[in-house]
């Protein structure tokens, strides 16, 4: 095994996505041949000691993944909390560490990715790759063509303005929305920002994988041919 940075050996053992992880370093969580390192151009290969949280960590061998159809209520993410709730992890039962890719907030539903491969990680969840998200979205009035016109075109929040993105009304206060970009609580944020409240939030789609008819709560492996589906 070449030298490779540190950040991208944490992704290969499924602690988390390369991005997560660089932030695990620079939070001193790592040690590598027993001192803490926080720089990310650390390079190591398999003959180096590397330890998160105290415990010795591994590449490992099969890649795992998960579609879930997530419901209201439970977290994306694998650090459980008695104040903060039930995790998606509660709901899949796997001996492996796997991790949730991206966000998907504890009040919105849908297509939820869970994995141990941290380069499919990082090529969903990285502004580079551009995979696009879609949604469902209920909202607490009446919408507007005016509404329409100005999700499309993108809305200024705290981090400054969206990217346009495709929006489609199907009823009076409903409309699918598919993003570029994934902003924590994004589509809630943009909604807020016109005068609008988000009742309802679910995803329906990651790049070219759909959903479909997987109920709420249950989950699948993916086969060769959805994953590349989402490559």
């Amino acid at each position: 095994m070449d030298k490779i940075r540190l950040q991208k050996y944490l992704a290969d053992c499924g602690i988390a996505s390369r991005r997560r992880a660089e932030k695990f370093i620079m939070q001193g969580k790592v040690k590598v041949n027993g001192k803490v390192v926080k720089e990310l151009g650390t390079k190591v290969d398999l003959k180096d000691k590397i330890e998160f949280n105290g415990k010795i960590v591994k590449p490992i061998e099969k890649r795992i993944y998960i579609m879930l159809n997530k419901p209201v209520g439970y977290l994306s993410t694998v650090r459980k909390s008695k104040e903060k709730g039930k995790t998606v992890l509660d709901l899949v039962k796997e001996k492996q560490r796997i991790f949730p890719i991206g966000r998907l907030d504890k009040d919105s539903s849908g297509l939820l990715i869970l994995t141990n491969d941290g380069d499919l990680a990082l090529k969903l969840t990285h502004p580079r790759y551009t995979k696009e998200k879609e949604y469902e979205v209920e909202v607490n009035k009446p919408i507007t063509a005016d509404f329409v016109e100005r999700m499309k075109k993108g809305v200024i929040i705290e981090e400054g303005k969206t990217l346009p993105a495709k929006v489609k009304q199907f009823g009076l206060r409903k409309f699918n929305i598919t993003l570029k970009e994934g902003k924590k609580r994004q589509i809630r944020r943009m909604c807020e920002r016109l005068g609008f409240e988000v009742k309802k939030l679910h995803r329906i789609r990651i790049n070219k994988l759909k959903l479909g008819n997987l109920k709420v709560g249950e989950f699948k492996h993916l086969d060769e041919q959805d994953i590349r589906k989402l490559a």
